[in-house]
């Protein structure tokens, strides 16, 4: 989906020592986060995004890629991952950083009025102005309710599929309904020696085109399909090594299944999380921000738009969020440039110039007397 990203400078930085500095740290990769970064390149900004998931797009990538939204201007329909690689091509002249699969932790301010954000895994960044474009807040998986699943995290459990090589050959149980379940079990039918798809009921709630792909994989035997019952119990010593089913029909026993790997694909559930704690005036698990101006949150120099945060009147559209990040970007130019002036032209006469060296402009008109 992501063939554009080959492009971009993706900064998995973990040493505490490396510092990662940008004119705009943008907390979250999704729609708004992607569309500001377009907006700050206009301004000449370099931006560097980080992002809990490991991939950028947000909830359009992560959950719902094929849900198409109707709701973007000049597209009646667009597929939520289209949109995405749409986002991704546009910003791709001004050649974001990405810190991808790490959570911003801390914010701290240094004396010359700037920011340091370090992530859960250690790696820190650097800038003037800190854009929270979170979405809902950072993400984390929803977990089935088995007792030991914690004991066997990252030894066989996992909430999301970063490698698909780590599951060549080996024999792997995914449990879910909906898109992201089956779109992922499809696709390691050609990588695992055995793939097992796991639902509570015996409708699915993805795509359709998905749905009977898996559907038509389990008549040819490359998916075992268990509908109507969940894992509900979890063994091994050293490493994940069997799971037991229970079925809601009582009269079926406990089915035993060796495995390598159980995924549990569950969806997100969305918290503030950290950030939570950098004194933000927070309400009903938003932040609030100065609307009638910059989208300026109560710490000066650190901003909040898309559906993070929160103002009388908030939409929580997509297109809420390019418009917020549109004039964020304006004000915080001023901030990080005080006293220059920036006149602002409209693309259609400007045009596109990247900081590849790339310029998109229209083609000049040709002027000339008729006689």
């Amino acid at each position: 989906m992501y063939s554009t990203m080959a492009t971009l400078y993706l900064l998995l930085f973990t040493k505490k020592e490396v510092m990662i500095k940008t004119d705009m740290l943008i907390i979250g990769a999704g729609p708004t986060g992607l569309f500001t970064v377009f907006e700050a390149g206009l301004l000449k900004l370099k931006t560097h995004l980080i992002d809990a998931l490991p991939q950028p797009g947000g909830q359009c990538s992560e959950i719902y890629p094929k849900k198409p939204i109707y709701d973007i201007p000049a597209f009646p329909e667009i597929l939520a991952g289209t949109l995405v690689d749409n986002l991704m091509e546009q910003i791709k002249p001004f050649e974001p950083g990405f810190t991808l699969g790490e959570r911003a932790e801390t914010l701290d301010k240094l004396e010359d009025g700037s920011f340091v954000v370090t992530t859960n895994k250690g790696t820190r960044h650097n800038a003037p102005v800190v854009v929270i474009a979170g979405g809902l807040g950072s993400f984390e998986p929803r977990k089935p309710p088995i007792s030991n699943i914690v004991n066997f995290e990252d030894i066989g459990v996992s909430y999301m599929i970063k490698d698909p090589e780590v599951y060549r050959d080996k024999k792997v149980v995914i449990a879910g309904g909906g898109d992201s379940a089956l779109d992922w079990a499809i696709f390691l039918t050609d990588v695992a020696s055995e793939v097992t798809l796991v639902h509570r009921r015996d409708e699915f709630r993805g795509a359709l085109d998905s749905v009977e792909k898996a559907s038509e994989l389990a008549k040819l035997g490359k998916i075992k399909l268990v509908t109507k019952a969940e894992v509900k119990e979890l063994y091994g010593k050293d490493h994940l090594e069997a799971v037991v089913l229970k079925h809601t029909d009582k009269e079926k026993e406990d089915t035993y299944l060796e495995v390598d790997h159980f995924i549990p694909l569950f969806g997100l559930s969305p918290k503030l999380g950290p950030i939570g704690g950098w004194g933000l005036d927070i309400e009903k698990n938003a932040i609030k921000v100065n609307n009638a101006k910059d989208y300026q949150t109560n710490i000066a120099g650190v901003y909040a738009i898309g559906d993070v945060n929160t103002y009388e009147g908030k939409l929580k559209l997509i297109l809420s969020g390019f418009h917020e990040a549109a004039i964020m970007c304006q004000f915080a130019y001023q901030q990080i440039n005080p006293g220059k002036r920036y006149v602002m032209k409209y693309t259609t006469v400007g045009g596109v110039e990247g900081f590849d060296g790339s310029k998109k402009e229209a083609k000049k008109e040709v002027v000339q007397s008729i006689a």
